[in-house]
């Protein structure tokens, strides 16, 4: 069967997370990934963790930290968590179960995380909510950037693409970001967002909907294209 938008239209799984492959396919719809989460973390066996735990930091659960994670003085890690090489945890941060990071990510100060899948060099720094969400190699998010993950009606999330409205089966789905995609501080990415490679969501903006690569979103202005990034 053909999608009519793919994993592989956003991201590529990196080689850091490759033990998670048969789980997240690259011709499947991105949101799909979101559902075989659970899955692909139902054989993280907890133990290997780094040397020093800090004593305000509360591990839970089924724990995977590469031994080169850095753990700050205080947080909060429920599992299933599974968390690559030279990544980051900042103070305050709060992973609440089936949350998947890969090399040389932050996850910041004051941040939560709940059933997301952060590809290498992710980097949410300060106040972020990423709920139900995927970020791509590379990608951003400016100070309190929120991906809501809840439709206020709490109907399942819709997609609308190629003119077709689709629905995705999730109560809860947040924002899928492609690679290198960046979103400005103080933005909200509103269920079922879909941000394309290298495209740009200025801050303070609320963006619903499908934004295609290499394009900017800006509050109460066209939709942009950008030189693109190399």
């Amino acid at each position: 069967m053909q999608h009519v938008v793919k994993a592989s239209d956003f991201f590529a799984l990196p080689v850091s997370q490759a033990r998670f492959a048969p789980f997240f396919r690259a011709e499947l719809p991105p949101w799909e990934w979101l559902k075989a989460l659970g899955a692909a973390l139902a054989g993280v066996e907890s133990g290997k963790l780094p040397q020093k735990i800090p004593p305000g930091v509360h591990l839970e659960g089924a724990i995977w930290l590469h031994p080169s994670v850095k753990l700050p003085p205080f947080a909060v890690i429920i599992g299933p968590v599974w968390i690559g090489a030279n990544t980051q945890i900042r103070p305050g941060a709060f992973l609440r179960g089936n949350v998947i990071a890969g090399e040389g990510c932050v996850l910041g100060h004051s941040c939560e995380y709940k059933n997301a899948l952060l590809l290498d060099g992710v980097e949410t720094p300060h106040f972020n909510y990423v709920g139900d969400s995927i970020l791509g190699n590379g990608a951003h998010l400016g100070a309190g950037v929120i991906c809501s993950n809840l439709r206020l009606d709490q109907k399942n999330v819709t997609v609308r693409v190629g003119g077709r409205t689709l629905d995705t089966g999730l109560k809860k789905f947040g924002a899928i970001l492609g690679d290198r995609a960046e979103v400005g501080c103080n933005a909200v990415l509103n269920p079922g967002t879909l941000l394309g490679p290298r495209s740009l969501v200025m801050p303070c903006t609320a963006y619903g909907g499908v934004l295609p690569a290499d394009t900017i979103a800006r509050t109460r202005t066209p939709i942009t294209t950008m030189p693109r990034r190399d």
